[in-house]
């Protein structure tokens, strides 16, 4: 009998949020899987972003702008002439068309849906909205990351609960290799003259992140620490993407009088991304939508004190171990921001729990959960014995919230 054969389709591999998605499924379906074959649909330049895979996997190239006609038919013809039994489609952007085969679905958030600066009107939203709601009563399985996000498909789009697999991200296993090291903090000082206390802030720069509200809530607290003559020097250090789209960012650090005391630094790589996180005193993310939300628990895994928002995912995602604060109160983030900064037993307890937290998520337990979701699928029960690291019960534990 021929082995199994599924395609995933991985033309956003270098993404944020979906890309560190289809990155860590593929790599660890790679160190679980050398059975089933795997045909990877997408860029073969950016597939070396995952690292070796086994023989079982192959990448064809599909190089056509996503969501053009020709490139609709050419993924399908893919999957024709590769005899593909399943497809993994791994978001709501690349949207299926007659696939020959049945196929799954990841669904990180339904934003585009629910954010009024991302959702279309009229007839163009309608057809949108239509055709994704289509598309998802299509999937043969729905995977989503979290339960807030199952919810929101429930809701949304009417999708019985039953079609729904709730399935969690993890982080990178870069974030897990322990902390930075003095070579380490040194080359931030070196690179970027950082040599100062700081909060971090780490994610795209979009309205419903929410950072207005921080540069806000940062200036009242530098205020409050002049008047106990605290930290002077302490920064707000602003990672993440181009802020030419985003000139209000600058405005505000202007007319809140921090223009001393905010960097933007724009993108740096993960690897001195978790320098930052070990270094920063807090890191802050008080976004008003998140599917899953991963930054603060990377900013977790290294023991860092996290301040987050009690709205959507994160409190699902952080659990107990962090401070959470209403999202559109910019007094209420500054006040935790003071507390978790003077307050060392309280920080303390923050990073034990952090550390518990974050180990609650892990890329092998979710990936497990996928492949035996396939298997039902099509209809093969059970796991090979050489393929089980752990026994089925701990394979199918969810990560949970503490």
């Amino acid at each position: 009998m021929p082995p199994v054969k599924i395609a995933i389709d991985v033309r956003r591999m270098t993404e944020f949020g979906v890309g560190t998605y289809i990155r860590n499924v593929v790599r660890t379906l790679g160190r679980l899987d050398q059975q089933t074959e795997y045909v990877l649909i997408g860029s073969p330049e950016k597939c070396k972003e995952i690292g070796p895979l086994p023989a079982n996997f192959r990448t064809v190239p599909l190089l056509h702008p996503e969501r053009s006609l020709k490139s609709y038919r050419e993924f399908r013809a893919i999957v024709k002439r590769n005899q593909c039994d399943l497809v993994h489609i791994p978001n709501l952007f690349s949207v299926p068309r007659a696939l020959p085969c049945p196929y799954v679905m990841t669904v990180h958030d339904m934003l585009q849906h629910l954010t009024p600066t991302r959702r279309q009107t009229g007839f163009s939203g309608s057809c949108h909205f239509q055709g994704t709601k289509q598309v998802l009563k299509g999937a043969a399985r729905i995977f989503a990351v979290s339960n807030f996000t199952k919810v929101e498909i429930e809701k949304v789009f009417s999708i019985p609960p039953s079609r729904i697999e709730v399935i969690y991200n993890a982080i990178d296993e870069r974030f897990l290799r322990g902390h930075a090291s003095a070579a380490d903090r040194q080359f931030i000082a070196e690179r970027y003259q950082v040599n100062y206390p700081f909060l971090l802030y780490a994610g795209r720069i979009s309205p419903h992140k929410n950072v207005v509200r921080m540069i806000e809530a940062f200036s009242a607290l530098k205020t409050e620490l002049e008047k106990e003559q605290l930290l002077p020097d302490l920064k707000l250090i602003i990672i993440g993407d181009d802020l030419s789209g985003n000139p209000d960012l600058r405005r505000t650090v202007i007319r809140s009088g921090v223009q001393n005391d905010v960097r933007f630094l724009g993108f740096v790589p993960i690897e001195v991304l978790r320098t930052f996180y070990d270094a920063a005193k807090i890191f802050v993310f008080p976004s008003l939508y998140e599917g899953f939300g991963l930054p603060p628990l990377e900013a977790m895994a290294l023991g860092t004190p996290v301040v987050t928002s009690n709205v959507s995912s994160l409190p699902e995602v952080v659990g107990n171990a962090a401070v959470l604060v209403h999202p559109e109160n910019v007094f209420e983030i500054m006040r935790a921001l003071h507390r978790v900064l003077v307050d060392q037993t309280l920080r303390d307890k923050m990073k034990e729990r952090s550390y518990r937290q974050a180990a609650k998520f892990s890329w092998e337990k979710s990936v497990l959960r996928i492949m035996d979701a396939y298997k039902e699928v099509l209809g093969t029960a059970g796991r090979p014995e050489a393929q089980t690291p752990r026994d089925n019960k701990e394979n199918r534990t969810t990560a949970g919230v503490a």
